[in-house]
């Protein structure tokens, strides 16, 4: 894990002896603004880049040489699609984990408890998801984080540990929110980017170009195009002898 406090330390330092120079006329102004430009890039980076875990551990994938892999969903439940994607799941007797949106499980809690009976899993994916959610503050955090466990708990009685930020980016006051709720931060390292592409053959031959043991899949489950995606997966992945495994059982792997 990059240790973020010492890395920012580090470069306020830096920032300082520029500073310094500047007033003594030593180096040109574009020294610091540089500088700063560069730090603003590589703060860019390491939030939206789970795997470097530089301010919370995350769980991208799981080191294993057995044929399993975890498939996600963000986004939903959908009225419209996530009984689909349940539909296939069932077909192929694939299990799977869906990082709900707490004021989306609010209003479909009837999907929500269809995911738990078809033994899939569950992840708190914020209350919100609103696109300034990384601008909240820990006060913030904690509140979409505890309301959506809380509205999951109540319809399904199940209490979920595992957390997945939206967009996948992580805050120093997100990491402060997840000390204290204490959840597994789940990631990714097959991103299928189905929210981008629209033609499913370029989604599903991208994840599939990238499968290995212990991967962990982004899908969502919240679209028309994913059901065609998530389809021909299956189909490969079946042929090829793999498990799909929930979060919790590939977490839990020995």
């Amino acid at each position: 894990m990059i240790n973020f406090k010492l890395a920012s330390s580090f470069f306020t330092l830096i920032c300082c002896v520029f500073i310094l120079f500047i007033v003594l006329e030593l180096l040109s102004i574009w020294w610091l603004i540089i500088s700063l430009l560069v730090g603003f890039i590589l703060l860019g980076m390491v939030s939206f880049t789970m795997s470097w875990n530089c301010f919370t551990q995350a769980f991208t994938h799981k080191k294993t040489t057995k044929k399993i892999i975890a498939l996600t969903f963000d986004d939903g439940p959908h009225p419209e699609y996530t009984p689909k994607v349940l539909a296939l799941l069932k077909q192929y007797e694939a299990k799977a984990t869906f990082f709900c949106i707490g004021k989306h499980v609010e209003k479909h809690p009837e999907i929500v408890q269809a995911i738990i009976n078809q033994g899939h899993s569950i992840g708190n994916h914020s209350y919100t998801h609103s696109n300034t959610i990384a601008f909240k503050s820990k006060q913030g955090w904690l509140e979409e984080i505890k309301r959506t466990d809380a509205l999951i708990t109540k319809i399904t009685g199940v209490s979920t540990k595992l957390f997945r930020p939206p967009f996948g980016v992580t805050t120093p006051h997100l990491a402060a929110a997840l000390k204290v709720t204490g959840p597994i931060c789940v990631g990714w390292n097959i991103r299928s980017f189905d929210t981008f592409f629209k033609t499913p053959k370029i989604i599903s031959n991208r994840v599939l170009n990238h499968i290995h043991p212990g991967s962990i899949i982004l899908l969502h489950d919240k679209q028309e195009n994913s059901l065609a995606v998530l389809e021909h997966i299956l189909q490969v992945l079946h042929t090829e002898h793999y498990d799909m495994v929930t979060i919790n059982t590939l977490y839990d792997e020995k």
